[in-house]
């Protein structure tokens, strides 16, 4: 219907006769009078318009009355009206008697725009590249521009067997709505890559360096075995690269071919190379200009050495060192061109460093762009040179790495250096893009660990644009509530100390599995708040002080716990060591703990948020006694270190231990140590084992035991214990060391997974938690007596002890029986605990997302593993 409405103009003679139209492409033409008459336009009259005025369709022609025509001025006119776009079609009639008639039928209005079959491209990306819009006239050469430009849009998306299709449909008042009917099509992916002429290496080793891949099913979250023209001149380059680190300096590609296949689903990529012969370092060495380099030294430590494979990556990498060791001296601008001599007799390639002599350069001035909240001191600070010191390239890259960890601005941010107003003058420039650096969160979750939970904060890491920090949040799941506030002002009075504070209120349901049922043991509920304080000391050496206060209220349900909890009896109500244990009546109470301590952390990593290179070592230690009812002191340290290795994989390795000394002396049996100020080891430090599945623990077991049928008071036969899993009650009870060592090798995905902040790893952990005193434990066996129900004669007499129940007509109910149990006490080791596993980091809209599949190597007896785990709302 499209190509049917641009019908070529043709002009019509004096009797009517339509005259033959031209060929779709070339000029309308009109019928002429008589070649020996040359006639006067008498009248030009317009017809068929009904948008346009007569006067306005006239201006875009040449034809007045009064004047003379010929057809060669009719041919014009119509080829003007053609070139408006404003018509479909267009005639001259009257060409005979100088009456013209100029008929035309006017181009449609276009009512609406509609997209239909897009489902890989949304209609907010196609629409920009359509330039037909509502209430314009509709053209057929405008429409086919539009055709190909949202074909280009699928091919940008690897989709080269799209098609599109316009369709008219008409409405009344010569309007129409434009149908854009889109055939995505799959993906068009590399079927195969061929490569011609190479002999030295094999083509797997040639596709393995290369950014394409061929389509196979392990390739699907890279999204590199798509077509793409540029990843193909992408991929000429980094085939030259490689041959260039092995000593093929003559490498070249003759020619890099793109088929699509028949069905237009696929690729096959034809590559041929000239590989040339293979050349070695001959002489080698450095020309330096700079009095402060030596070429002698420079020379020696040179990286690469005369016989040699040719390396074309170390020659950069020399350049590069050379420019730094440069700007180490304040030489900004320092000229390192590398003379490289071919010598193609004995193949070899002579390569001379020349270091040129250029002034000493200093800082001129700094810039700072593109901070429309953050005010310029918060970035300023964070440079480790000022205006008018010595240019030291390391304080700039130090300044980049300070500034990126800010959290504030864009990824890989930049600082260039421009010349000054001299030759020895630098002018320093950083271009920020801010980031949202406030988070209003509310969300919704499932975590393992906590159940049901739900989560409202609200943070602003970049306060007033001064960098000082504001939080605040409420968190409510199953087992734990909390309420926080925190402050910190990172430099307080426009000087490098940093304050802060926190305020907060948690209360805390501890509790141990019976089987797979999660049973609430003791309540704690924490009031306090915090008083920090940090300085650095150095460059990458910080030290941080801080003063807390903490209230504990630790408490056990008296329903479940307590002897007597309606208060009957003549005593009142207390924790019950049969029910509870001993090791948990001990531990309830109301606590007040005063503590200080400090912090000593040393970094040199690139960014603190998330790094990829550098190291930190942080030492910590907190002493609790400066009043208060506990006196103690926790003692911590930890390292991590990261790698950047090939192509972004990210490897670290980290480390950390603690301890805590105790300055009061309990008993035998009653650890110093509260169990609420103790170390617990588990999921999520330690993936492949439960929340506190690691380290010291008391687990109660029932006996099970048979009876005589004709005496059944009498003593148990057959005693053993319950072993199954489900009906054993488990309480882990903490310790006071641990150590915990962690391997982990983050795996770069492609552009569009990583978009969604997809982050996965592959892991081994290593762990364990020890050093507490044994509780004092319990052993009802079943000849017991407290296993026995206690019967006392109504009327007065002797206590009589029996398995079954009292006679109701002469007894009553004094004590009733206890279920033999026995509690025995685990996992009290330094032994290592080791698992692997890999597991995904997701940064979602409803927050951070954990999932962990983890395989425990080496346990030991008590300790409580877990394969599969996840969290919603956790640090990780």
């Amino acid at each position: 219907m499209l190509g049917g409405m641009a019908m070529p103009a043709a002009a019509q003679t004096g009797q009517g006769a339509a005259q033959p139209g031209p060929q779709a492409g070339q000029a309308p033409v009109v019928t002429p009078p008589p070649a020996a008459e040359q006639r006067t336009i008498r009248s030009i009259t317009v017809a068929g318009n009904q948008r346009l005025e007569q006067e306005t369709v006239l201006s875009y022609t040449q034809l007045r009355p009064g004047e003379p025509y010929g057809q060669e001025r009719l041919d014009q006119a119509l080829r003007d009206l053609d070139a408006t776009e404003l018509f479909a079609d267009v005639t001259i009639a009257g060409a005979d008697t100088g009456d013209l008639v100029i008929q035309v039928r006017e181009n449609p209005v276009i009512n609406r725009i509609i997209l239909e079959g897009n489902r890989r491209l949304k209609d907010d990306k196609i629409q920009p590249e359509i330039r037909l819009a509502p209430r314009q006239i509709f053209t057929r050469s405008r429409a086919r521009a539009d055709v190909a430009r949202i074909i280009e849009l699928y091919r940008r998306q690897g989709r080269y067997a799209a098609r599109v299709e316009p369709q008219i449909v008409q409405l009344d008042q010569n309007r129409v709505d434009v149908v854009f009917e889109i055939e995505e099509g799959p993906r068009s992916r590399v079927r195969q890559i061929n490569i011609i002429g190479n002999e030295r290496f094999g083509d797997r080793r040639l596709i393995g360096e290369m950014a394409t891949r061929e389509a196979s099913w392990w390739n699907i979250f890279q999204g590199n075995d798509t077509y793409d023209p540029d990843r193909l001149a992408f991929d000429q380059q980094k085939l030259r690269q490689f041959y260039l680190t092995q000593g093929y300096a003559d490498f070249r590609v003759v020619s890099a071919v793109a088929e699509l296949t028949p069905d237009r689903r696929d690729f096959i990529i034809t590559y041929v190379v000239e590989e040339g012969e293979r050349y070695r370092f001959g002489d080698v060495g450095v020309q330096s200009d700079i009095r402060d380099f030596a070429s002698e030294s420079l020379t020696a430590s040179l990286p690469m050495r005369t016989g040699d494979w040719y390396n074309a990556q170390q020659i950069e990498d020399t350049v590069t060192r050379l420019n730094e060791l440069a700007g180490l001296f304040g030489y900004a601008f320092s000229d390192v061109r590398p003379q490289i001599t071919r010598n193609r007799e004995d193949l070899t390639m002579d390569v001379s460093f020349r270091v040129a002599e250029t002034p000493r350069v200093y800082v001129e001035r700094i810039e700072i762009t593109g901070n429309t909240n953050t005010h310029d001191k918060v970035i300023r600070r964070e440079f480790r040179l000022a205006e008018g010191d010595a240019f030291n390239n390391v304080r700039v890259r130090r300044s980049r790495d300070r500034i990126q960890s800010l959290g504030f601005f864009q990824e890989n941010l930049e600082i260039t250096q421009e010349q000054g107003s001299a030759p020895d003058r630098v002018v320093l420039g950083v271009a920020v893009e801010e980031r949202a650096t406030g988070t209003l969160q509310l969300s919704a979750g499932f975590s393992s660990i906590e159940r049901f939970l739900v989560q409202l904060s609200i943070e602003q890491r970049n306060f007033r644009g001064l960098g000082q920090q504001l939080r605040a949040g409420v968190n409510w799941s199953t087992y734990s509530k909390s309420i926080e506030l925190g402050f910190t002002e990172p430099y307080l009075f426009d000087r490098n100390i940093a304050v802060g504070f926190d305020l907060y209120r948690r209360d805390y349901n501890s509790f141990n599995f019976l089987g797979d049922q999660r049973e609430t043991t003791f309540e704690q509920i924490s009031t306090g708040g915090q008083l920090r304080l940090g300085v650095p000391l150095t460059e990458n050496i910080s030290l941080a002080l801080r003063y807390g206060l903490n209230y504990d209220e630790v408490s056990l349900s008296e329903e479940l716990y307590f002897s007597d909890p309606d208060g009957a009896g003549p005593l009142p109500p207390a924790c019950d060591p049969l029910i509870a244990g001993r090791y948990l009546c001990d531990t309830i109470g109301n606590r007040l703990t005063s503590s200080v301590g400090y912090s000593v952390l040393y970094s040199t990593l690139n960014n603190s948020i998330r790094p990829t290179s550098g190291f930190r070592v942080l030492l910590s230690q907190d002493f609790a006694g400066l009043g208060g009812d506990v006196r103690y002191l926790r003692t911590r340290l930890s390292g991590a270190h990261y790698w950047n290795i090939f192509n972004n994989f990210i490897f670290s390795i980290s480390a950390e231990g603690g301890y805590i000394h105790s300055f009061e002396d309990g008993t035998p049996t009653i650890d110093p140590v509260r169990l609420t100020d103790r170390f617990f080891l588990g999921s999520p430090q330690i993936r492949g084992f439960d929340i506190r599945g690691v380290g010291p623990r008391v687990q109660r077991l029932r006996y099970l035991f048979d009876t005589d049928t004709n005496n059944p008071d009498g003593p148990a036969t057959n005693v053993r214990f319950d072993e199954d899993p489900n009906n054993i009650s488990d309480d882990a009870i903490g310790g006071r060391a641990y150590y915990l060592a962690r391997a982990e090798l983050e795996i770069p995905l492609g552009a569009a997974i990583r978009e969604l902040g997809l982050r996965p790893s592959v892991f081994v952990d290593v762990g364990a938690l020890w050093g507490v005193r044994q509780p004092s434990l319990l052993d009802i066996d079943p000849d017991d007596p407290l296993a026995f129900n206690q019967c006392t004669l109504t009327a007065g007499g002797t206590n009589r002890l029996t398995r079954g129940g009292c006679n109701a007509d002469t007894e009553t109910l004094t004590r009733a029986a206890i279920a033999p149990f026995a509690e025995r006490f685990l996992g009290d080791s330094p032994s290592p605990r080791v698992s692997v596993g890999f597991g995904v980091n997701w940064n979602s809209p409803f927050g951070p997302f954990r999932i962990d599949i983890a395989r425990a190597l080496l346990s030991q007896p008590g300790d409580d593993t877990k394969l599969f785990t996840f969290n919603v709302g956790t640090a990780f």
